[in-house]
C-alpha cells in the first residue's frame, strides 16, 4: 500500500456500486433520494479516508465522516466560500470539528475532481456514507429511510481486510423468532426504520468502551435465577421500568424527536450498568431486574466447550470453535447462561470492540454465537 493506492477500496468499489444502485432501484416512493456514487467515486472516497485515518492531528487520530451528496440536499449545511479539494491533510486538519456524531463533511464533484464543499447533519435516504473509525479502520454505509435512526452498514474495511455485510447473513431460526421476538436481533432484515432498543443497548454497550454482558430473559418466567449465583449483588426490586415504558410508547411524528432523546438517555442509563463487574439481567419488556449478578452452571448441566460462531459478512460460513477463541470469562460464563436458560438471550460486549450475541436454538444442545460488530461500527 504505497502512494494514493488502496487496495481494498479498488477491491470493494464494484459491490458497493451495485448496492447503492439497488437501493435507489427499491426506494421509488421517495420525493428525494441520494444520488448512486460509481466504483470511481467509492474508491477515491475509500482511499482518501484510509490514509487520512493513519495520519494525526495535535497526537489524535482523525474521527470522519464523509457524505457523498450535493449541498441542495443537504438541509441547511454550512457551506465553505470555496470547495476544497478531497486530500488526507485536509481530512485530517478538520477532523476536530467534525468528529462528533451526526456532523458530516459533504462531498462533491467540482470542476472535474471530488471536493469537501461544507458541513451537514442532515443527508437525504440512502445517502453514500463513509465513517473513518479508527486508523486503518472504514466504515460504508447508507442512510435508512428515517433520519433519526440508525444507519445501515454496507461495508467494513480493515487495512487490506473486506467485509460486505449480509442482510441475510445473520438470520436466526424461525423458531427462535417465535420463542421472542427480540432474538431477530441478529437478523439485520430485523433492523428497521423504527428503534430497535436492542440494538440502541448494543451499541451503548460496546461504546463505554469496559466490556459487559446483558443478560435477557422471559418475563414470566423465573426459571433464569436457577442460572446466577445468590445473593445477587445488585437486584433491582421493583423492577427498574424506565426503558421498558417509553419502549411501549408509540409517538407521535411531532413528538418523536423528544421521545428518541428519552430512549437513548434510558437506553446509556441501562447499558451504563454493564460496565459493572457481573451481569445486567432485564426482561424480554426490557425492565431491568438486576445487574452485577454472577453466572453459575445449572445443577447437572454439562459445560460448554465449543460453539458455533457465525458473522453475517457474505462468504462467512458457520465454523464450531472453543469457546475460548471468542473471549473470556465474560463470553463462556455467557455461553453456558443460553446454554442452560435456551429461552434467553446473552449480549456480551468485549473491551476491544467485538460483540457477540449467544443464543441457543430451539432443540438443540449446541450454543450458536453470532458475531455483530460489524452491523454496530
Amino acid at each position: 500500500m504505497t502512494g494514493d493506492t488502496y487496495p481494498a477500496a479498488r477491491i470493494v468499489a464494484g459491490a458497493v456500486e451495485q448496492y447503492f444502485a439497488q437501493c435507489r432501484a427499491a426506494m421509488p416512493g421517495f420525493a428525494e433520494i441520494a444520488p448512486a456514487p460509481d466504483r470511481q467515486t467509492i474508491e477515491q472516497i475509500a482511499t482518501t479516508g484510509f490514509w487520512a485515518s493513519l495520519r494525526q492531528e495535535e497526537g489524535r487520530s482523525p474521527k470522519i465522516s464523509l457524505a457523498w451528496v450535493p449541498p441542495e440536499q443537504a438541509g441547511h449545511p454550512l457551506r465553505f466560500a470555496r470547495p476544497f479539494p478531497l486530500e488526507p491533510g485536509l481530512l485530517s486538519r478538520l477532523a476536530p470539528a467534525v468528529e462528533r456524531p451526526g456532523i458530516h463533511l459533504g462531498v462533491w464533484e467540482h470542476g472535474g475532481e471530488l471536493c469537501v464543499w461544507g458541513t451537514t447533519r442532515s443527508i437525504p435516504p440512502a445517502c453514500f456514507v463513509l465513517e473513518v473509525v479508527q486508523p486503518g479502520l472504514l466504515v460504508i454505509k447508507r442512510r435508512r429511510a428515517r433520519e433519526d435512526g440508525k444507519f445501515a452498514n454496507v461495508a467494513v474495511l480493515h487495512g487490506d481486510q473486506v467485509k460486505m455485510v449480509d442482510e441475510r447473513g445473520g438470520d436466526l431460526p424461525a423458531g427462535m423468532l417465535h420463542t421472542s421476538p427480540l432474538l431477530a436481533f441478529a437478523s439485520t432484515r430485523s433492523w428497521t426504520d423504527s428503534v430497535n432498543v436492542v440494538v440502541q443497548l448494543a451499541l451503548s454497550m460496546r461504546t463505554h468502551g469496559h466490556g459487559g454482558s446483558l443478560l435477557i430473559v422471559p418475563r414470566d418466567s423465573d426459571e433464569w435465577r436457577r442460572s446466577i449465583v445468590h445473593p445477587i449483588n445488585y437486584p433491582a426490586e421493583p423492577a427498574f421500568t424506565g426503558l421498558s415504558s417509553l419502549a411501549a410508547m408509540e409517538p407521535d411524528e411531532e413528538d418523536r424527536a423528544e421521545w428518541m432523546d428519552a430512549v437513548r438517555r434510558a437506553v446509556d442509563q441501562v447499558a451504563g450498568l454493564t460496565a459493572v463487574d457481573g451481569a445486567t439481567i432485564v426482561d424480554d419488556r426490557y425492565e431491568l431486574l438486576a445487574f452485577g449478578a454472577k453466572i453459575a452452571r445449572s445443577r447437572g448441566s454439562a459445560p460448554v466447550e465449543r460453539v458455533v460462531v457465525m458473522e453475517p459478512v457474505v462468504g462467512a460460513r458457520p465454523a464450531v470453535v472453543e469457546v475460548s477463541e471468542l473471549g473470556g470469562t465474560r463470553h463462556l460464563s455467557a455461553a453456558q447462561f443460553v446454554r442452560d436458560q435456551p429461552d434467553a438471550l446473552a449480549l456480551v460486549a468485549s473491551q476491544d470492540g467485538r460483540f457477540t450475541v449467544f443464543y441457543r436454538p430451539p432443540g438443540q444442545d449446541t450454543v450458536h454465537a453470532h458475531r455483530v460488530e460489524t452491523l454496530l461500527l
